[in-house]
């Protein structure tokens, strides 16, 4: 399968640049000539494409021609030769329309039968929601193919579309692979990079910059799989796990352990690979277990962190390490030009391929709620959509509590227990908080809650709540969600 390539950079949005791939449209591919305007003006020469690029643009055209128009002699000649400016805008119209209602047609439509994994409702087409009286509407402008809101405590999903659609997750299936291999590696362990840690990558992979035979701590590169959605960094874990290929079973046998039946992994890091897909709903799940983490909670919740670049030697003959600056790639905690950071998120990750589309798991607090959602793949090719919808429904979902009933539930993992996420169902919410907190008290088990500590991941803060499941959440997201 074909990836979106960039030299020397990355594949996909997860690293922010975008701008290299808008640079290196060719000329055919429906971009005005060097020098017309965005809106083709007649005396350019531009013809308009036969793609639904430009649908939004013959207004301007004709605008601009109708300017174009008023400018000139009131004869017969100019007339004439304005009239036929104005005629292939007139005739695209219908044309680009019909090309885009053809692409529409063309989109991949859900299986008739999913998995009903948390519920019957879960395994339907379409979108699933049941809203109470005063419940708000669901917003308006939802492109995603599959997409789910749920609470992240009790398990209840609010509201889902084709939450069970197996698709392509491209880099959200990093969070598998954390939750997986996290807790096997000591976080103060040096490794040096060997040549064959960095083997079987493919090709335009996203990178942090992980170097042959320099050393790195095993901290260094959980930052650069969180951060930077770095393969390098996941290949070189991969390795300390035992190799790509231990890690790739070890991330399904944890898939099937969290009752994620729509999972199947190929490659540890999400490239596009044959056979490889996931759900919105299996998705929710891998966060909301990666979320039990204390470890996972931070890394996801950084902003930015230093990350360690070349070794040089003085004129002295000393050696220093050298740090460079990275950014989260997930724009609802960082922010990106058209959009602001989320108020109370708190993670988790982002991806992005050609062939998987735009794919996004957050989480995010308001009050004493906590919410999870994601969303795949949507069709709407604005710029940062999978942001801008992911927060439309937090927005809706933080109104909705209450007011909608659940259309499913998170399903615990095998051995959990129903208690641990009765999403309305089974012995009730007061028996699960109950249960929950016992297992706090006496397990160390992967619901059990811990706090955050400090340092070097950023100013998170280090207070925490542990009230009964509730996740200690970072400091610093509770004060954004007040601001």
């Amino acid at each position: 399968m074909n990836q979106l390539h960039t030299p020397k950079a990355s594949r996909n949005q997860d690293t922010g640049r975008e701008s290299f791939i808008r640079s290196s449209i060719p000329a055919e591919s429906g971009r005005p000539p060097l020098g017309c305007s965005a809106a083709p003006l007649p005396y350019c020469g531009a013809v308009l494409p036969p793609s639904a690029l430009y649908v939004r643009q013959v207004p301007a055209f004709l605008a601009a021609a109708s300017g174009v128009l008023s400018l000139l002699p009131r004869r017969g000649v100019a007339l004439t030769v304005a009239s036929a400016a104005l005629l292939p805008a007139l005739t695209a119209a219908p044309a680009l329309a019909a090309v885009r209602a053809d692409e529409k047609e063309k989109q991949p439509r859900p299986p008739a039968k999913m998995s009903t994994v948390g519920g019957e409702r879960l395994g339907r087409a379409g979108t699933q929601v049941q809203l109470a009286p005063g419940a708000p509407k669901l917003p308006k402008k939802l492109t995603g193919r599959s997409w789910v809101v749920a609470d992240a405590e009790s398990g209840d999903v609010l509201a889902a579309h084709n939450a069970h659609w197996r698709l392509p997750p491209a880099s959200t299936l990093k969070m598998l692979f954390a939750d997986t291999v996290l807790p096997r590696i000591p976080k103060d362990h040096k490794h040096t990079v060997q040549p064959s840690d960095l083997a079987g990558m493919g090709e335009g992979s996203s990178l942090v910059g992980i170097k042959e035979k320099q050393t790195y701590s095993v901290h260094d590169l959980w930052l650069g799989v969180f951060l930077r959605s770095g393969n390098d960094a996941v290949h070189v874990l991969s390795a300390l796990n035992g190799g790509t290929e231990k890690t790739v079973r070890d991330m399904q046998r944890h898939a099937i352990e969290l009752n994620a039946q729509d999972t199947h992994v190929v490659s540890p890091d999400g490239y596009d690979a044959k056979g490889q897909f996931s759900s919105a709903y299996d998705l929710t799940l891998f966060a909301r277990s990666g979320m039990q983490k204390p470890d996972f909670r931070a890394y996801c919740a950084t902003a930015t962190a230093k990350f360690p670049g070349e070794v040089k030697k003085s004129k002295k003959g000393k050696t220093k390490q050298e740090t460079f600056a990275i950014q989260n790639t997930n724009r609802l905690l960082t922010g990106d030009f058209g959009l602001d950071p989320y108020k109370g998120i708190a993670g988790v990750k982002n991806g992005y391929t050609s062939h998987a589309g735009s794919t996004f798991t957050g989480v995010a607090q308001r009050g004493d709620r906590v919410l999870l959602v994601t969303v795949m793949n949507p069709s709407d090719g604005e710029h940062n959509e999978v942001y801008k919808e992911t927060a439309a429904l937090f927005d809706w979902g933080f109104k909705a509590a209450g007011k909608a009933e659940p259309v499913g539930r998170l399903v615990p993992p095998k051995g959990a227990g129903d208690e641990l996420s009765t999403g309305g169902q089974g012995k009730g919410r007061g028996h699960a908080k109950a249960s929950v907190a016992a297992s706090d008290r006496n397990s160390g088990g992967v619901w059990a809650a811990a706090g955050i500590t400090g340092g070097a991941l950023a100013a998170l803060g280090a207070a925490a709540l542990l009230v009964h499941r509730r996740w200690p959440l970072p400091e610093l997201v509770r004060r954004r969600s007040k601001d």
